[in-house]
């Protein structure tokens, strides 16, 4: 199979984000890193590049000198596609000059910094012609895709509710004021934009729960407070949510929620039955129904669809988890890429988070605050 060309921005030493776009690129054998500008300090960047085995003269200062030079090369030499994997606030920029110049892209999550600059980046992804993929990772889960499938089969019946969490304790202490990089910027409204905890990982949470249950948010009213101290973005969120064809849903987050590690989890009811999947346990998904004994499907286990098990890389009882939900979104986007270069349409629901599912996470991230600061009022996510 002939493998895509990547070109990183961001992502340099010591950088936790970069590091696993890296490793899940590669997983699949269908992406080599070719080049790139690892850092906007320009020493930096050239020394994560010799570190990472790039080539010196493919290790640039800048992502604009990176993207500007590549587009001069042979078709047969530059990179493919870009990926981004910044902070928030240096998302916007080099993906809109990548797909200018004719790049694909891959993002990581929220979209951009604001709502202005994702209704922008949606145009220009659109006028492009190019494939943008975006790193909501969880739908690359295997238990994840069957849930979906399940409800999109009508095997739950009509969904009337969904009860989804995101909670971490890792800032339950002033950690931004010690030599956590990771939380110095997204305690920064220059850098996470006007979310904190909100942008985050409650994006995670709305975009989980729009692509299991297929519907829209519609409405939220919201509930945001900044416990740590000296804190202007938000650090735990409680919102209600009013989505598509009548069903409710409350949405919790939390970095400040004490002993939490990475516990997102989600449970979709309907008439006939409901499913329940937790991320810190990602290999199970258990069906309860309305008439019979509840169920767990497991990874390639018996009575999963062939569309979840195509995402399983190993025999059932073996795990599979955070590296391989990234994996899969990788794969996908890939498969994408190579199918647009060989001259095939786009597909109208590829299975991966696309720029519109960007800008509806920015319209979830402001309809919150929005609703936050009028007490808590319902607010559309299209206001």
């Amino acid at each position: 199979m002939k493998k895509l060309k990547m070109g990183m921005v961001g992502g340099g030493q010591g950088s936790f984000i970069g590091d696993v776009h890296r490793r899940a690129s590669r997983i699949d054998g269908m992406i080599d890193l070719v080049c790139g500008a690892f850092s906007s300090n320009p020493e930096r960047s050239i020394k994560s590049a010799e570190a990472l085995g790039v080539a010196p003269e493919r290790a640039y200062k800048s992502f604009e000198e990176m993207i500007e030079k590549e587009a001069i090369l042979p078709e047969s030499d530059r990179m493919d596609f870009v990926s981004i994997v910044t902070p928030n606030h240096m998302h916007f920029p080099p993906a809109k000059l990548a797909l200018e110049k004719g790049f694909h892209v891959i993002c990581d999550k929220p979209v951009t910094l604001s709502l202005e600059e994702a209704f922008e980046l949606q145009k220009a992804v659109k006028k492009s012609g190019k494939v943008f993929a975006l790193t909501h990772n969880y739908t690359g889960y295997p238990m994840v895709k069957q849930a979906r499938l399940m409800v999109a089969n009508g095997e739950l019946g009509d969904i009337r509710k969904v009860v989804v969490q995101y909670l971490q304790g890792w800032m339950s202490t002033a950690v931004e004021e010690t030599e956590n990089k990771q939380a110095s910027w997204r305690v920064d409204p220059k850098k996470s934009g006007i979310g904190g905890a909100l942008g985050d990982i409650g994006t995670h949470a709305e975009n989980l729960t729009e692509y299991i249950t297929g519907k829209k948010i519609l409405e939220l009213a919201a509930d945001l407070t900044s416990f740590g101290a000296g804190r202007v973005l938000d650090d735990d969120g409680n919102i209600l949510l009013r989505l598509e064809d009548n069903a409710k849903g409350t949405l919790s987050i939390s970095q400040i929620a004490t002993g939490e590690e990475n516990n997102l989890a989600i449970r979709v009811y309907g008439t006939k039955g409901s499913v329940a999947w937790c991320q810190e346990n990602p290999n199970e998904l258990t069906a309860y129904w309305l008439d019979k004994p509840k169920q767990i499907f497991t990874p390639g286990g018996n009575g999963t669809y062939p569309e979840s098990t195509e995402y399983t890389r190993v025999p059932p009882g073996h795990p599979e988890g955070y590296l391989e939900g990234f994996a899969t979104i990788y794969r996908s986007f890939a498969k994408e890429v190579l199918a647009v270069k060989d001259g095939a349409t786009f597909s109208e629901r590829p299975d991966f988070p696309t720029i519109d599912d960007g800008l509806r996470g920015m319209q979830f991230i402001y309809a919150a605050v929005a609703s936050n600061d009028k007490n808590a009022a319902w607010v559309s996510l299209t206001e």
